[in-house]
């Protein structure tokens, strides 16, 4: 005969999924952004897929590679062409030095004048190059943990796409609230990566294209290369496109284009990051509000915990915790109400 009680056994059983469930979480740490691209992926591509596969029969194993080939196009080819116009770049700037001290030189001279800091750019430049040292391994070994990111995310949405009725089904029935909050965390998770995700991503590249627009209008060497640069600086809240456009202006004063210089400030600044406002508003009439304080605070999370990937997954994560605090808020009401009418009753 057993020496514990159903509860004992029960509690002991418990007790042993906690700490199981916390060693699997601990290993599985170095996927999590795996994991969590996964399931942004696959919340953006849930209604094309359903679409297809279920409205015109397409074959599933087939839609779902297709959505993983259209991701790679849209998500990872630009992150690769920015790497390598980036490379492209420094390798120019080392095959023309004559351009790099001229130019150090006359910044050096604006600032000495202006700013009576004849050195400061001198100074800035030697820091960045010490960062960039220590930095250059760094980007080596990421770019191997980058890799294998990728192979389990898209490993993991294939099987959430072939298999997803099984797999929905699953996470509702262990879900830990009711089937009404389930549906209704799925339908707030929907609004809030489409907001984070997508609303973010047009705005980056309206930014992208004004920013490069204006720097050829004025002259400004590699403008599509600064576009580009804008695109992905335009996850960064508080910064954006439209700072790009300060050095900009402050590089044609530099070199004697005054009027050139203010009025591209002018434009990225008042023009640029109005538009900003315009689109933000429009897209979350349309998709889900995401407050600015979320993208911010959410960048600040997820640049330590995934690096560039946080940009993106930083504000994701955060809208989800906050989601899940709300749904927790309104059991605990109704946990409340429950428990007053039942105190009623039985007095």
């Amino acid at each position: 005969m057993s020496v514990f009680n159903y509860q004992q056994r029960n509690n002991i059983i418990l007790v042993s999924i906690i700490v199981l469930g916390c060693l699997l979480l601990y290993a599985l740490s170095s996927i999590f952004s795996a994991i969590l691209g996964a399931i942004v992926l696959f919340t953006i591509f849930r209604p094309g897929y359903l679409y297809l596969t279920e409205k015109r029969n397409w074959n599933p194993a087939i839609t779902a590679l297709s959505f993983i080939f259209v991701s790679l196009i849209v998500i990872v080819i630009p992150f690769l062409l920015l790497s390598f116009m980036i490379i492209d770049k420094i390798s120019a700037l080392r095959d023309n030095p004559e351009f790099v001290n001229d130019l150090i030189a006359r910044a050096n001279k604006f600032a000495g004048s202006t700013f009576n800091k004849p050195h400061l750019v001198d100074n800035f430049i030697g820091k960045i190059s010490t960062y960039a040292s220590d930095l250059f391994p760094s980007v080596l070994s990421g770019a191997a943990n980058i890799l294998f990111t990728l192979l389990v995310l898209y490993f993991l949405l294939y099987f959430m796409f072939t298999q997803i009725r099984q797999f929905e089904a699953g996470l509702l029935k262990y879900a830990p609230f009711r089937e009404q909050d389930a549906l209704k965390f799925a339908t707030a998770l929907k609004s809030a990566t489409y907001s984070s995700v997508l609303g973010q991503g047009i705005i980056s590249v309206v930014q992208g294209v004004l920013l490069a627009n204006g720097f050829w209008i004025v002259g400004i060497p590699d403008a599509i290369f600064w576009g580009v640069i804008g695109t992905f600086i335009s996850f960064l809240p508080v910064v954006g496109a439209p700072t790009l456009s300060i050095p900009a202006g402050l590089y044609l004063m530099m070199t004697g284009h005054n009027f050139a210089g203010i009025g591209i400030m002018v434009y990225g600044l008042l023009f640029i990051g109005n538009v900003d406002n315009v689109l933000r508003m429009m897209i979350n009439k349309r998709i889900a509000n995401t407050h600015p304080i979320i993208s911010i605070v959410g960048v600040f999370i997820g640049l330590p915990l995934f690096g560039i990937l946080g940009l993106v997954f930083g504000p994701v994560l955060l809208s989800y915790f906050l989601l899940l605090v709300e749904i927790y808020e309104t059991n605990r009401l109704a946990a409340d109400r429950l428990e007053r009418l039942k105190t009623g009753s039985d007095t």
